[in-house]
């Protein structure tokens, strides 16, 4: 368990795997970049967030970004996409350069919600319902793969595949290759936003998904068949079609994004429950605990650790001015720990009321995938307590971490007890 700790004092060492820094290594405003999850787990990213929370809450980095790292200021900024603009290409390069079409998490109303309302169609409750069935025979498929071992690595063996074979199925395009999507998501979660270098190296990838989705826009525009690829090449915004660009970037955005939400949070909600074993046994006893473990895990471990907008006028947060066009980094991971919201935000408590989590973001911006990640984060927890009496980290193997954009472990080796 993450321990509570006194708002007065820095926290100690991550409680994750990998070895933590001591609290007098803890970094704050003085450094001139944030800490990236890797090598230790997020202990020392969790320390900076926890002092800039206090010291520096809105923050002008030397590369003249500026960071927020409070809950209110966070919620602030999302629900005023009129001051705070998602469009980060055509603002941050003073309106020469404009994000290619379909790109619905840099699109601003009223496009953005003449998209989103066509694309949630294929996410009602309904919908997301009806794949229950379908997601329960692939994750007891890929857990059948390692029914004879006593340990596995959690996102080869499940974390990367269940999602990925679901949006896959979703979108049309076959399950065999998520080696290749893997892959393509690894490169695009590599990228530094603050790094023009890293940001560059985009392209390379964009290309090839790109190509590789046109393929199948090419293919259900001639012949349309009963997947979402298909419904959105037959889409129509304000009475015109969507274009090939369009419905690849939205498929691109579910193909990627969409898979590696759900991966991280299954790793998070087994790391979490490594540090409280007790409940392994609870949640057997009584599933009812799943589904608030689930969102405790969501708060405590944000599978995505910022989201950026761009101000469009001079602006104050918070008694901090902050001038048109600077980019603002919104720090989901700290808003989550915020003690001004949430009682003791660094122990772990499935009975607490977490309504005011972002771990999925807030206001129009909000995850439009988020149902099925947490219908397949409750499938899978389900049918692991159904076929084990305890799963535990496996600490004699190593463990990795993603960099600066995902929280959760790129490698998580499990030790298993079948029931």
């Amino acid at each position: 368990m993450v321990v509570q700790q006194d708002q007065h004092q820095d926290p100690p060492a991550a409680r994750e795997p990998g070895q933590g820094p001591g609290p007098a290594a803890v970094p704050g405003p003085e450094v001139p970049k944030a800490p990236t999850v890797e090598p230790d787990g997020g202990a020392t990213l969790l320390g900076w967030l926890a002092r800039m929370r206090r010291e520096a809450p809105v923050w002008h980095a030397p590369n003249g970004h500026v960071h927020l790292f409070r809950h209110e200021d966070i919620m602030r900024v999302v629900t005023d996409p009129a001051v705070f603009s998602s469009d980060l290409v055509s603002k941050g390069s003073g309106g020469k350069q404009k994000p290619s079409g379909g790109q619905l998490l840099m699109l601003d109303p009223p496009d953005h919600g003449k998209l989103r309302r066509l694309v949630s169609k294929a996410f009602t409750a309904k919908m997301v319902a009806a794949l229950e069935p379908r997601i329960t025979e692939i994750t007891e498929e890929l857990l059948d793969a390692v029914a004879g071992a006593d340990s596995f690595e959690m996102n080869d063996a499940l974390a990367n595949p269940l999602p990925v074979t679901v949006i896959s199925m979703m979108l049309g395009v076959p399950g065999s290759d998520r080696d290749q999507f893997q892959q393509w998501a690894n490169n695009l979660l590599a990228v530094d936003p603050e790094d023009p270098e890293s940001v560059a190296g985009l392209s390379s990838t964009a290309e090839a998904l790109g190509a590789y989705l046109q393929g199948f826009v090419d293919a259900r525009r001639a012949e349309p068949q009963d997947d979402l690829i298909s419904q959105l090449c037959a889409a129509e915004v304000d009475g015109e079609q969507l274009n090939d660009m369009e419905v690849i970037n939205f498929s691109a955005l579910l193909l990627l994004a969409g898979h590696i939400t759900t991966s991280v949070l299954l790793g998070n909600l087994l790391m979490c429950l490594d540090e409280r074993p007790e409940l392994f046994k609870e949640l057997r006893e009584d599933r009812k605990l799943i589904t608030p473990c689930i969102e405790e895990t969501l708060r405590m471990r944000s599978p995505f650790t910022k989201v950026e907008r761009v101000a469009m006028r001079d602006v104050e947060i918070s008694g901090v001015q902050v001038a048109s066009g600077s980019q603002l980094h919104l720090w989901l991971l700290s808003a989550n720990r915020d003690d001004e919201v949430f009682d003791d935000p660094d122990t772990y408590d499935p009975d607490r009321h977490n309504a005011k989590q972002v771990a999925f973001g807030h206001g129009i911006h909000y995850c439009i995938g988020a149902p099925i990640a947490r219908l397949e984060a409750r499938i899978v927890l389900d049918l692991l307590l159904d076929r084990y009496t305890d799963v535990r980290v496996d600490r004699s193997e190593p463990v990795s971490f993603h960099g600066s954009n995902i929280f959760g472990a790129r490698r998580l080796p499990l030790k298993v007890s079948r029931a």
